[in-house]
């Protein structure tokens, strides 16, 4: 709850810390007292747009401190804060700052939260969680429709916490087959082309080193085609009557006749004798050479042909001849991927319609606990309707089928509070109706009817009693006091009715001196109390009766 509210230099107030505690809270003072500067500087370190016209006359810089003090902290604040990287720690008050400063650029302004600098924005979303401030021109809290549905839903006590997972659930089953589907869809218009790669290579069957080992042969032929001339001729040297080997062979039997008759001729002969031996083998290396360069024409086509065939292959698929037969590997597990996609569809479309169902019945059986409990709320705040001098109105919990594209996370179905204020008159939004003084009832109305169900640990209501008074001002008095209980309620009332109800009162005052004029606010004693109750009902001279009267009402309540 709101601990302690400190403004420094905001319009006519220079310096004020006003302490407050839990209960029930009145604020008065006369009118032009300076109440609203109260709520314009509250509003400013809530987030509000920060205004030149809120600087003290005179004054370069002004600030607003609020404190809050809580058990436990909220985890929707605790979460809050962990996102934008503030620390806090347990049981240490949230202190939220916001200073201004005038300058010859402008205006300047800095917010804080526990003095750690934070945007104007996490002010504004932290204030949704710790204040309500229900005035003459209220644009959030119960008026913004926005936050009906969660509020019907904790006064239904209903599973939204489970209607949101199955939601989750569904949208991540829907992203994973449409994620799919693209996968497959983009495969299926590969699939003719790798299906046909795949019957090339399959048809060519290339193989592991098979390049070099044809280029090999091939070269081995060509070189066969080349010499085959010149090996033809050796043979015939060779081969001839009157080739070299058969003239070394004849000169060396010849020779072998005479060798006996000298040791030269001994020694030609054994020279001789290698030579033809020599030659011999020379014969037989020739012969063997000419049989190996000795090819098939059609062999060396046939491998021309297949060299030609792989290479092709390989400029196709951007890859070394060596790399086809990984080409083919990978083709056929994108052709298997591609089969193996479909039935992977299969099963996420089954996945994604199984939770659609899931869905589908938490978010119908949500959407008739809203619809049951729209009719006791609506049946809760008539009963409180004629107590607050609108009897003639009529509120309704409007539940409304949503069209299936925007389903949420918080349900298939919107709500949204409506009133009529006037019979005959159709239903309109809260934030319709014309007159603020019934608005801030009917707001009452509604937070008494939904008091067990939580909101902002502080609220405010401003003049909520404007323009009524007697039983009326009373019955506000004790819903105010039946709201406070075990909360924190403030208001700002011109109804001594009201004012009698509060658990701590405050008198705001205006003073001038000379030609300056200051705000200051006091927590009133009993006898102080009982002085300014009693001016609110006499006016500005305060009669024995008034404050008998005052009397009267103090002990009422």
């Amino acid at each position: 709850m709101l601990t302690r509210l400190s403004i420094r230099n905001i319009v006519l107030i220079e310096a004020l810390d006003l302490d407050f505690t839990g209960g029930l809270g009145v604020l008065t003072g006369e009118t032009g007292a300076g109440k609203s500067i109260l709520l314009d500087a509250l509003g400013l370190v809530l987030g509000n747009r920060a205004d030149a016209a809120l600087l003290r006359a005179g004054e370069e810089r002004a600030s607003v401190t609020a404190s809050f003090e809580f058990s436990r902290l909220p985890q929707a604040i605790t979460d809050l804060l962990a996102d934008a990287g503030v620390e806090i720690e347990p049981g240490e008050p949230l202190i939220l700052r916001r200073q201004l400063r005038s300058s010859g650029d402008g205006l300047g302004s800095k917010a804080t939260v526990n003095d750690q600098h934070v945007g104007v924005a996490l002010l504004r979303d932290l204030a949704a969680l710790l204040v309500e401030v229900h005035g003459q021109h209220d644009d959030r809290g119960l008026v913004n429709p926005s936050g009906h549905r969660a509020l019907l839903d904790r006064f239904a006590g209903a599973d939204a916490v489970g209607v949101s997972a199955a939601w989750r659930t569904w949208q991540a089953a829907n992203e994973a087959l449409a994620a799919a589907r693209e996968r497959v869809n983009a495969a299926r218009e590969d699939r003719d082309l790798v299906l046909a790669h795949l019957e090339e290579l399959t048809a060519l069957a290339p193989e592991e080193d098979e390049e070099q080992g044809l280029a090999d042969a091939r070269s081995d032929m060509q070189k066969g085609e080349r010499l085959s001339g010149d090996l033809e001729d050796l043979r015939h040297l060779w081969a001839g009557s009157d080739s070299a080997l058969a003239s070394l062979r004849s000169a060396a039997r010849r020779l072998d006749r005479i060798a006996s008759e000298h040791p030269l001729l001994a020694d030609a002969l054994a020279a001789l004798d290698r030579a033809v031996i020599e030659a011999g083998e020379a014969e037989e290396l020739i012969e063997k050479a000419a049989q190996a360069l000795v090819h098939d024409p059609m062999e060396l086509d046939r491998i021309e042909t297949r060299l030609f065939d792989l290479r092709a292959a390989a400029r196709k698929h951007r890859c070394e001849v060596a790399d086809l037969p990984g080409v083919a590997r990978d083709l056929r597990a994108r052709l298997d991927a591609i089969e193996g996609g479909e039935e992977e569809l299969a099963g996420l479309e089954a996945a994604a319609q199984a939770a659609g169902d899931v869905y589908r019945s938490c978010a119908e059986a949500l959407h008739a606990a809203r619809s049951a409990a729209a009719l006791r709320l609506d049946k809760a705040v008539a009963a409180e309707l004629d107590p607050l001098k609108l009897g003639d109105a009529r509120f309704r919990t409007a539940v409304t089928a949503l069209p299936e594209e925007r389903w949420g996370a918080s349900g298939m179905d919107s709500a949204e509070f409506l009133i009529a204020t006037n019979p005959g008159a159709d239903f309109a939004p809260l934030a319709k109706i014309a007159s603020g003084g019934e608005l801030s009832r009917f707001i009452l109305a509604l937070k008494v009817a939904l008091a067990e169900e939580g909101g902002a640990a502080s609220l405010i209501f401003d003049e909520i009693d404007r323009g009524v008074g007697g039983a009326v001002a009373s019955a506000i008095g004790e819903r105010l006091s039946r709201l406070a209980q075990g909360g924190q309620v403030v208001v700002v009332t011109h109804s001594p009715q009201v004012a009698a109800r509060g658990a701590s009162h405050y008198l705001i005052a205006k003073t001038s001196e000379g030609l300056v004029t200051r705000t200051s606010v006091a927590l009133l004693g009993d006898e102080e109390r009982r002085q300014e109750i009693a001016r609110m009902l006499s006016g500005a001279e305060v009669t024995d009766e008034a404050r008998a009267q005052a009397d009267r009402l103090l002990e009422r309540v």
